[in-house]
């Protein structure tokens, strides 16, 4: 056996990475497991952002204002619950952007997160660092939707990062 046939039959077993690959997206999601990641990832921080931004105006998992520190509301204008709902048009717009473009989005989302890490943090006499924590990690999820971004969603008009 030839090492040309060796090598010829190894190559056609492996799924290509990358954006511009010719592996169907089936075969890429079963034998690729940083694929499978982006995928997961790209789903959730475009579900869960559309839904959290949708209840800011029903307020039906939390009351969403108790979460805004006060020196926010007071440098943002108008009320507490105008300011929740301002985020969640945000925060749905964020998730339709990673669906699009998480190369980009994901990016947005973590500096989004961060905002609400400082307000979390900065509730006087609350102390939702719990909650602060959990979101850290999700900031962490997003940077790394950011970098599989990179390698698995092509970038706009066809320039190479």
């Amino acid at each position: 056996m030839s090492t040309a046939t060796v090598a010829e039959r190894a190559s056609a077993r492996r799924v290509p990475s990358g954006a511009n690959s010719d592996g169907s997206i089936t075969d890429r999601l079963k034998d690729d497991a940083g694929y499978q990641a982006f995928w997961l990832l790209r789903i959730g921080f475009t579900v869960l952002p559309i839904a959290f931004g949708l209840d800011k105006f029903f307020d039906v998992l939390v009351n969403w204002e108790i979460y805004l520190a006060p020196w926010m509301n007071d440098i943002i204008p108008g009320t507490a619950a105008e300011a929740m709902y301002a985020v969640g048009v945000v925060e749905i717009l964020a998730g339709i952007a990673v669906a699009l473009k998480p190369r980009y989005a994901a990016y947005v989302v973590a500096a989004w997160l961060g905002g609400i890490i400082l307000s979390l943090l900065t509730v006087s006499g609350e102390g939702y660092y719990d909650i602060a924590l959990r979101d850290f990690g999700l900031l962490l999820g997003a940077l790394t939707l950011a970098r599989l971004a990179g390698k698995y969603d092509p970038p706009l008009f066809g320039a190479r990062a």
